[in-house]
């Protein structure tokens, strides 16, 4: 079975690079799963600032931040690190002098955007590009590698032989496969993935009364997955119980995040 999910994961391109958390695939579920847990006024709020886009949705803008690289290079530019958090080297306790410096790390970008996001007297611009920063960044500080070790790059440069699992050789990087490999070897599409992760329970980590957002307890938790025991193969080599052993986190991890997403924008939005 391995053998023939890693096959068709690499004929079919699905370890993408650069990479980027969850891949347009996660990032729209989370998108989808917070929409489920929206309140009214929220979900009001939500449509009024998307009013205009050419997918009006939470999972129409999910990816945004990702494609900031082809459609505006200097914003994608100057947000870069915003998208990640290295701190697997200390133990995955937050240090904002040390892992933050300037603000420029996913823990510190979401609660400032979901600060702009709160705040009505800011023009309907600048609220509306918090929007679309706060879907994504939920999202990415869920992808356990956006909240690791810095010396690999958050997995990038932690290249996966897979020469011995299957007959056309060749190789990824293990972030990549966390991105989008594990969830596109299913085979589901957006809908059938949707359904699948609705039946898992929503948990979360927040309190969900009050900004500011849970960001540091939402990439601690990430970080400790990186540092369990497994996560990284050993010897490079993606052993034949990997995909199942660790696919589950990584869905468990995104339906925690469409429900801490939902936390954050209700609390952002849903009071007048």
């Amino acid at each position: 079975m391995i053998r023939t999910l890693i096959a068709c994961l690499l004929v079919l391109g699905l370890f993408p690079a650069p990479a980027s958390a969850w891949g347009r695939l996660g990032h729209r579920l989370v998108a989808d799963l917070a929409w489920d847990d929206l309140t009214p006024a929220t979900r009001a709020a939500v449509a009024q600032l998307l009013a205009g886009e050419p997918e009006p949705t939470l999972a129409g803008i999910a990816s945004w931040a990702d494609e900031l690289r082809d459609h505006d290079p200097e914003l994608g530019k100057r947000t870069s690190k915003w998208h990640y958090v290295n701190m697997a080297e200390d133990g995955c306790v937050y240090q904002p002098e040390r892992h933050c410096r300037n603000g420029d790390c996913v823990i510190e970008a979401i609660r400032v955007q979901a600060g702009i996001l709160a705040d009505r007297k800011r023009p309907q611009a600048e609220r509306l590009q918090a929007l679309k920063f706060v879907v994504h960044f939920v999202g990415d500080v869920h992808q356990p590698l956006h909240a690791g070790y810095g010396h690999d790059k958050g997995g990038n440069d932690f290249q996966l032989n897979l020469d011995q699992a299957t007959p056309t050789g060749g190789g990824s990087n293990l972030h990549s496969l966390w991105d989008s490999g594990m969830l596109k070897a299913t085979g589901l599409d957006e809908p059938a993935y949707l359904q699948r992760l609705r039946a898992m329970p929503a948990a979360t980590l927040a309190p969900g009364k009050a900004l500011p957002p849970q960001s540091v307890a939402w990439a601690e938790a990430s970080c400790a997955i990186v540092r369990r025991p497994g996560f990284y193969p050993a010897n490079a080599k993606l052993g034949p119980d990997y995909l199942q052993a660790w696919r589950p986190v990584a869905e468990a991890q995104l339906r925690l995040a469409g429900a801490e997403l939902a936390v954050t924008l209700n609390a952002a939005l849903g009071k007048r």
